[in-house]
């Protein structure tokens, strides 16, 4: 008798930076539900240790944190040669004229405003990182 060994796809893992009970709970509960696996934390000091110990495919990082700023939590994101190719999403409630623009000069890929549309929120984290593996099976 022959095995054949099947490989599944991997599952697409998203850290959140989130300090916000309340939103960290929306959006590991919406990405989870969507078969992606999700790693969390309040700290945007422990963003860059996180991102080398578990590589995630995408980095949702709020901009308010009480520790490190997002902004400065990202900039170190992308000095890291190991981190540099993560793309990170910034999803925060500052929506002001040029916040978009900082957070995009700060080294963030795309920025979301809080609150976003869930069907827009799930079609950028797929633009970025493709569909989760537990809806390819």
């Amino acid at each position: 008798m022959e095995f054949v060994e099947l490989r599944r796809p991997s599952v697409k893992r998203v850290l959140i930076v989130e300090d916000d009970e309340l939103n960290m709970k929306l959006i590991h509960d919406l990405l989870e539900v969507h078969g992606y696996t999700t790693i969390t934390t309040p700290e945007g000091s422990a963003a860059l240790g996180l991102a080398r110990a578990n590589r995630p495919h995408l980095i949702l990082m709020d901009l308010q944190l009480p520790d490190v700023s997002g902004f400065d939590a990202v900039r170190q994101l992308k000095r890291e040669e190991s981190t540099r190719a993560i793309p990170v999403v910034a999803v925060t409630a500052f929506a002001m004229g040029g916040d978009a623009r900082k957070a995009l000069a700060s080294g963030c890929d795309a920025y979301v405003a809080k609150p976003f549309i869930v069907r827009n929120f799930l079609a950028l984290v797929e633009s970025f990182i493709g569909t989760s593996s537990s809806e390819l099976r």
